[in-house]
């Protein structure tokens, strides 16, 4: 089986390291990399205490954290993980499997059938869930070439170096995985689901994530993406 790097992103997550690392399927895996976006709160120092090898940022957000995996993991098949508490790292092996199989990327659906997403109990207008969904509507209406992903944006999920390197994704922040699902949707790549099943966040930890201008970033992307498909296609 080809090796596999578990790509942890961090910034300031003791609460939700301390309790999530210790269950990680580390037999699923061959290397574990960690690229922090400038914790303080002794986020590096759990990781350094156990030999776990740390990329730092010189540059915030979660696309430059993105591309800083592929460029320094040890192996071509990537599981890109957050501590939070939001993700399950059972699934980590079906990540696995799916690339294993042969698919390009294989994404944690919140959307699917079987799966949860965290904001499915809150109050309509307090829940991201339909943001989400509208988001994810869209990509597959105006970018899809007859296949459909139903969370275009969930973060949880595996890439080979070589879909990576094709997607090449240079949106910012929390955009990013929305560009990779929607170029995978331009370019035809093999794209694999699985459910999943999303945890109320440990101890401290919040989404960083601001929903407003997070989502005006998403039409940026989205009105971006669709202008260069014809190009893709």
């Amino acid at each position: 089986m080809t090796p596999v790097t578990l790509v942890i992103l961090t910034l300031n997550e003791i609460d939700g390291v301390t309790q999530v690392v210790p269950k990680l399927p580390l037999h699923a895996v061959d290397e574990i990399l960690v690229v922090d976006g400038g914790s303080t709160d002794g986020t590096l120092e759990f990781f350094e205490s156990r030999g776990i090898r740390v990329v730092r940022q010189e540059r915030r957000g979660r696309g430059e954290a993105f591309r800083l995996a592929a460029q320094h993991a040890r192996n071509d098949q990537l599981v890109f993980f957050s501590p939070d508490g939001n993700e399950d790292p059972d699934d980590i092996p079906r990540l696995v499997e799916g690339l294993a199989a042969g698919y390009d990327m294989v994404i944690a659906s919140r959307f699917m059938t079987g799966g949860r997403s965290e904001d499915d109990d809150k109050f309509l207008f307090a829940s991201r869930r339909w943001g989400n969904l509208l988001f994810t509507w869209l990509a597959n209406v105006l970018c899809g070439r007859g296949g459909w992903i139903t969370d275009t944006i969930n973060g949880y999920r595996a890439v080979t170096r070589a879909a990576f390197q094709r997607l090449a994704p240079d949106a910012h922040g929390y955009a990013i995985e929305f560009q990779m699902s929607i170029r995978a949707l331009q370019l035809g790549l093999r794209v694999l689901e699985i459910p999943t099943q999303e945890s109320p966040r440990i101890g401290r930890g919040v989404s960083k994530l601001n929903a407003i201008p997070v989502g005006f970033r998403f039409l940026g992307v989205l009105a971006r993406e669709c202008a260069w498909a014809p190009v893709r296609r």
